[in-house]
């Protein structure tokens, strides 16, 4: 479980680095926008309140406090679901820190700001994308991605099968 840790720590730090960066030192929250690489890249400030895409937003504390209970229940089953074999795999293990990481670090800015803090946008040419994300949406879309591919591996499917041919000799 050390890779699991390592991974949602680093993810973590990355992200509440990468928000504290854009949302004060750059002063996004005042800017509302910044054109990084026009279209591809820009940082559009957002403040969701619910979950992807706004969906169950509201401004209510309840709303807030039970995103925060559900992210932190949510990322303690993954602890449990994933620890609970010593035979999972490096992927399996690398997509729960993912996840938690990303979890862990929307709950942080639930608890700061009162909704999560959101700005990366990337767009193209001839669409612009109305949406804003930040670095724990990402890690938690590819780690729940990995869960779901990766839940059926242990480290004995993982590992390189050894030649028969060479085995015989």
């Amino acid at each position: 479980m050390r890779l699991t840790v390592w991974i949602a720590a680093a993810v973590f730090l990355i992200d509440q680095i990468s928000k504290y960066l854009v949302v004060e030192v750059l002063d996004l929250a005042h800017y509302g926008a910044i054109d990084v690489l026009p279209p591809w890249l820009n940082f559009r400030m957002a403040w969701n309140q619910g979950v992807n895409f706004g969906l169950m937003a509201g401004e209510d504390d309840l709303t807030r406090w039970g995103l925060v209970v559900l992210s932190l229940v949510i990322s303690g089953w993954v602890w449990v679901w994933v620890s609970r074999s010593g035979r999972q795999s490096p992927r399996m293990l690398a997509a729960a820190g993912l996840l938690i990481g990303g979890a862990l670090g929307n709950v942080i800015d639930r608890v700061i700001y009162g909704a999560v803090a959101d700005f990366l946008n990337m767009s193209l040419p001839f669409w612009e994308n109305p949406f804003s994300f930040n670095v724990a949406d990402i890690a938690i879309f590819f780690g729940a991605v990995g869960l779901v591919m990766f839940s059926g591996e242990d480290k004995a499917k993982s590992a390189p099968k050894p030649d028969k041919a060479k085995a015989r000799r």
